[in-house]
């Protein structure tokens, strides 16, 4: 399997020792849970779920693009909420990102989230076979 590392700066750079996505064999990409920092401040895009949740999911797209890849290509995302209460705010804005042939999706909400952030998501996704 030949495992490439994918890195952007249109993303917030990993904060530990981790990538913030990698591909495997080109097909599959890996994208690491993604908090709501704005790549541009190092600071959360906002206060709210729904500010935070875009900005998660924006840095998402922007690790897609740096693999070739786009929102599209997601078959598979796990959303970390700090509080489940959360869930329908963040589903309208994730829904804005997932229209057609959504991915599978797991959300729970866990006991604190880095930097005490409100969300934090990650996501599977794989080259579509034309």
């Amino acid at each position: 399997m030949e495992k490439k590392i994918i890195n952007t700066n249109s993303a917030p750079a990993a904060i530990g020792p981790y990538s913030q996505a990698v591909s495997a064999n080109g097909e599959m990409c890996f994208v690491s849970g993604q908090l709501p920092i704005d790549p541009k401040t190092g600071e959360f895009a906002g206060s709210t779920i729904e500010e935070q949740t875009r900005q998660s999911l924006e840095n998402i797209k922007a690790i897609l693009e740096a693999d070739g890849m786009c929102m599209e290509n997601v078959v598979k995302t796990t959303v970390l909420l700090k509080a489940i209460s959360d869930f329908g705010a963040m589903n309208t804005v994730y829904g804005q990102y997932f229209q057609k042939d959504c991915p599978a999706r797991a959300a729970f909400q866990v006991a604190a989230l880095p930097k005490n952030a409100l969300v934090e998501i990650e996501a599977i996704a794989v080259k579509k076979v034309k």
